[in-house]
């Protein structure tokens, strides 16, 4: 269990004493595709710590549409900002499979009160969450479907450590606010410029460099941002 929270880009920026102690309070988990972490307008019971999932946080019309507000990965926490027996107004649902460490809500607001480091570093974190929502809404307004989704491949392939993962057809086209058709079009534009393999669900990032050439500049945005306040292990 030692090891995990380094894989954590917030729990990683704590010393060793007060990550012991938070490490005392985490239980690993492993989610799979579209498991629900919490709901809007119910209590949230526990926050997370993703290692190399990816959570997507959404939000629901009356219509039954969903939209994606933002995605949460090892530079961050889902479930902030959360008060005590607080909900918030979106659902969190695990967007990319993988490994999160969890703990209560409670023991983490204690932790909060009680750890003046670990305060710091979340409304550092906060901070910078917000500055992504906010590139997100500009991005979705100003860049193509081929470059939003260049984004949020590199996004996702700084967050999970490989070159494969899978993602729900459903969970893109509401990144991308279209329809599932219109993301097999352009994710088949990826594919025939030999940035990408995309089969049912299943994407490989073949050409990074290249793909970062494809991306909009939210991309080098969102990254410097996080980066500020816990730093990534570098990639070209």
């Amino acid at each position: 269990m030692q090891p995990l929270p380094d894989r954590n880009r917030l729990l990683a920026r704590l010393r060793l004493g007060d990550r012991e102690r938070v490490v005392a309070k985490l239980t690993l988990v492993s989610l799979d595709v579209a498991t629900v972490l919490f709901e809007p307008g119910v209590p949230v019971g526990a926050v997370y710590f993703p290692l190399d999932g990816v959570a997507s946080i959404v939000t629901s019309m009356q219509d039954g549409a969903i939209v994606e507000v933002t995605t949460v990965g090892n530079e961050g926490l889902v479930g902030v900002p959360v008060v005590r027996g607080g909900s918030l107004a979106v659902r969190a649902i695990s967007q990319v499979a993988g490994s999160y460490l969890t703990m209560s809500a409670s023991d983490y607001l204690d932790e909060l009160e009680d750890n003046p480091v670990l305060a710091a570093i979340i409304q550092h974190y906060v901070q910078a969450l917000f500055g992504q929502i906010s590139q997100a809404i500009a991005c979705n307004e100003l860049h193509s479907s081929e470059e939003r989704l260049s984004m949020w491949l590199l996004l996702s392939h700084d967050r999970v450590g490989s070159d494969r993962f899978s993602i729900a057809d459903e969970f893109l086209a509401q990144m991308l606010g279209s329809s599932p058709a219109a993301v097999d079009l352009c994710a088949g534009v990826l594919q025939e410029a030999g940035l990408i393999r995309y089969s049912q669900g299943d994407l490989e990032i073949v050409d990074r460099s290249r793909l970062k050439l494809t991306s909009c500049e939210c991309y080098r945005l969102i990254r410097a941002e996080f980066d500020c306040v816990a730093p990534s292990p570098q990639r070209t």
